[in-house]
């Protein structure tokens, strides 16, 4: 048995919060907080009464005693006709509990109370995307083993001592209480007056939902989910084993405890990632107008990373200019959330980029990718991504065969394999050690992007310093066979390769998912396709540059490299947008993604410095060889 002074820890500290007046004038959050103690009403009733007696009195006495917080807040929610119902179903579980009828009994009346306020109330017991406990793990760990264990017994270190103790989440009787839903509402909830926080602000609602599935797999048995049934995910969301055991028997409910533990993942087509991008633009929308502002555009941030940016690609082979217009809309909402615009206005930018949202999800479809969209998609992720890559390495490698310097040779080889080693192990890190946030994977894409922009414009205005025969030979002498310049070309090609392989990797993830079992041969052909065509590319350029003279082919590189020097400042800035990082500013000028170019002023000043740093330093460069060529004739 589960002592006491945890019971009252989990069910006390709740009734606090929500004396909370602020939480009680919000009509989100005060139907989740009434759910919330709902939940632990139903989950630790069982435990304060057996047989008609109470077996712990301080307990019993705080459970009648939240009752009266409940009606409170009931009654501040929103005049509704469900509202009178739901005020009566109050009284009678008080009476029910004053009577001290049987734990089940109570805890069955709780819960179908909380059933029938979340219909009244709309809200949402079930996730939009399958949760998966392989994401909740690492996040476990990184977030809750140090108060309750690495295996859930509640003997993390930073646990001893605590007053309430850290709750032991392997006590199968409790959680067989909770359903999926009652632990992802703690999470964001927190239990106020205990060591427990909310993690609202530290973790969104997908990665919430993938923390609980991982929490209800210490009471499972994975055997158990090989079974002829399946359960829903909404059942799986709001049900609780307890349940489902009265109604079904033992063997249901050990399957039901293994598939919440591991919910089958169902095929995540455009449907479920742009349901997510709707949902949580409402939530933002909901602290908005409670005064969250901050929480606001944090979950504006999320709607657009971890949903409508994934199926990006899928939407831009079919119409582009619907993707750049959604992705405007859902910008320009998020902009009216970090300008403080008021309620009205912020309003009207949601529903414009909702209805953005509704003809993307109508061109895409609900279920799935096509067999040609899936190709499509699988051939331009990685030809769009790789090719800037592909044309700084082949042109570098190209420069250095033609000058005869093979150790340099080597050391690129080396930069662009260590690139290949370090994208993989992030995205396996990301994947499997700690969760990597859509803006965290965006904040790392537009600083090494900025970084190369800086590497490359380096490269293209020493190229053109070098031109000359004499200028490249003295060089050769002084510099180029030293360490130095070898592993500047060596960390050029390493950035160049890194800053793409992260997001290819994670786009052909979210496209496998999109596609479907009947779409994987499509994408991986689309993948192969893309690859013969960048090798091609390459071998193009060497052979090609192999023929051109010293001088034409310097400066064609140079001319080259600064001009992807401009491409990656604006994929730098976007991304830093994206990321949420700064705002947008859109203007009037033309868009042209494949060069960087997109009409936002941010993003075009960032250009617009590079093409001066151009300038300028080429301006520079001339005047060093008209002095060079005057005391060359000076010499003479």
């Amino acid at each position: 048995m589960v002592p006491p002074s945890r019971f009252l820890a989990w069910l006390f500290a709740p009734v606090l919060a929500l004396c909370s007046l602020n939480l009680l004038a919000d009509t989100v959050d005060g139907a989740a907080q009434a759910l919330h103690l709902l939940d632990y009403i139903s989950a630790d009733y069982p435990a304060a009464v057996d047989a008609g007696k109470v077996t712990d009195d301080a307990q019993y006495h705080q459970q009648l005693e939240s009752t009266a917080v409940l009606h409170g807040l009931i009654v501040a929610l929103p005049t509704r006709p469900e509202r009178q119902e739901l005020e009566t179903g109050v009284e009678g579980l008080r009476n029910a509990m004053n009577e001290r009828q049987e734990g089940a009994a109570v805890a069955r009346q709780a819960r179908q109370l909380g059933a029938k306020l979340a219909v009244a109330y709309e809200v949402s017991q079930a996730p939009i995307i399958t949760p998966d406990p392989s994401r909740g793990a690492p996040l476990y760990a990184q977030h809750c083993s140090v108060c309750h264990g690495d295996a859930g017994a509640g003997d993390g270190p930073a646990g001893l001592g605590l007053t309430p103790p850290p709750t032991n989440l392997q006590n199968a009787a409790r959680l067989d209480r909770l359903s999926l839903y009652d632990l992802y509402n703690t999470l964001g909830l927190g239990i106020d007056g205990t060591d427990m926080p909310s993690f609202s602000d530290q973790l969104d609602e997908r990665q919430r939902w993938d923390i609980a599935t991982y929490i209800a797999s210490f009471s499972a048995d994975p055997a158990a989910a090989k079974s002829e049934k399946t359960f829903n995910l909404a059942d799986l969301a709001r049900q609780t084993p307890t349940e489902i055991l009265a109604a079904q028997g033992a063997e249901a409910a050990a399957t039901f405890r293994a598939q919440r533990a591991q919910p089958p993942q169902v095929q995540r087509g455009p449907a479920q990632l742009l349901g997510y991008t709707v949902s949580t633009l409402d939530k933002s929308l909901a602290a908005y107008k409670a005064g969250d502002h901050d929480q606001a555009y944090d979950l504006s941030v999320a709607a657009y990373l971890e949903g409508f940016e994934l199926v990006e690609s899928s939407l831009n082979n079919i119409d582009a200019d619907v993707r750049k217009d959604t992705e405007k809309a859902l910008m320009a909402y998020r902009q009216s959330l970090h300008d403080g615009l008021s309620v009205e206005q912020v309003t009207q930018q949601l529903e414009a980029a909702k209805a953005k949202l509704e003809t993307s999800a109508g061109l895409l479809g609900g279920n799935g990718l096509s067999q040609s969209l899936s190709f499509i998609s699988g051939l331009l992720i990685l030809l769009r991504e790789g090719l800037e890559a592909i044309l700084v390495l082949a042109a570098v490698l190209a420069f250095l065969r033609n000058t005869g310097q093979q150790s340099a040779v080597r050391s690129v080889n080396i930069g662009w394999g260590l690139a290949l080693v370090a994208g993989l192990a992030t995205w396996a890190v990301a994947a499997y050690v700690i969760d990597v946030s859509g803006a965290q994977r965006e904040l790392l894409e537009g600083c090494t992007a900025l970084f190369a922009s800086v590497m490359v414009l380096w490269l293209g205005v020493w190229m053109h310093d070098r031109r000359h025969a004499a200028a490249w030979q003295d060089y050769i002498k002084s510099s180029l066979v030293s360490g130095g310049g070898r592993f500047g070309f060596a960390l050029l090609a390493f950035f160049s390769v890194y800053r793409e392989l992260f997001e290819v990797v994670l786009f052909y993830e979210t496209l496998w998912l999109q596609a479907g079992p009947a779409g994987h041969n499509a994408v991986l052909a689309g993948g192969a396709t893309a690859l013969v065509m960048l090798i091609g590319l390459a071998w193009v350029i060497l052979r090609g540059s192999a023929k051109l003279p010293l001088a034409l082919f310097f400066s064609i590189n140079a001319g080259l490299l600064c001009a992807l020097s401009v491409v990656f400042a604006g994929h730098g800035v976007k991304a830093l947008q994206e990321a949420g990082i700064f705002g947008t500013h859109p203007v009037a000028f033309f868009e042209f993604d494949w060069l960087g170019i997109h009409a936002d002023a941010y993003s075009l000043a960032a250009q617009a410095v590079a093409l001066l740093a151009v300038a300028t330093l080429y301006g520079r460069s001339r005047l060093a060889e008209k002095r060079r060529l005057q005391a060359s004739d000076a010499g003479i």
